[in-house]
């Protein structure tokens, strides 16, 4: 099976806060071909780590780059990276992906009311534009 890997399953996996979860979330993962984690599903992880566990963000990093590194494990590279860097640099993860995609889609310019994401972008070197 190849499967695509909904946001609970793989919050199940990394926190293994549910032992019967957990077992099921593993088992299923280490029997499939192939585990396909969207971007939106590493965006809603990042998130909820974040805001309903309280994980530090180098944890969080942490913890996405352990996904990369798993064999079986497909994501969006060039995208996690970039929402990576944006993390480490103090802003949300999302944003990143955000603004990676955007460009990826011909977009030039980041914009946000969000003043973190757009002083993270900019110390990055990308276009962003705070609406004040």
């Amino acid at each position: 099976m190849k499967m695509i890997a909904d946001t609970n399953v793989l919050l199940r996996f990394v926190l293994a806060d549910d032992p019967e979860q957990y077992k099921l979330a593993l088992d299923t993962m280490e029997k499939s071909e192939a585990v396909v984690v969207t971007n939106h599903a590493v965006c809603e992880m990042a998130w909820v780590l974040r805001s309903r566990y309280g994980v530090s963000r180098s944890a969080i990093a942490a913890t996405i780059r352990g996904l990369l590194e798993t064999r079986n494990v497909v994501l969006d590279s060039a995208a996690v990276n970039a929402g990576l860097t944006t993390l480490e640099a103090g802003a949300d993860f999302a944003d990143g992906v955000i603004e990676y995609e955007g460009r990826w889609l011909g977009g030039e310019t980041f914009v946000s009311f969000d003043k973190r994401a757009v002083a993270a972008l900019e110390a990055k070197g990308m276009k962003a534009e705070l609406l004040a």
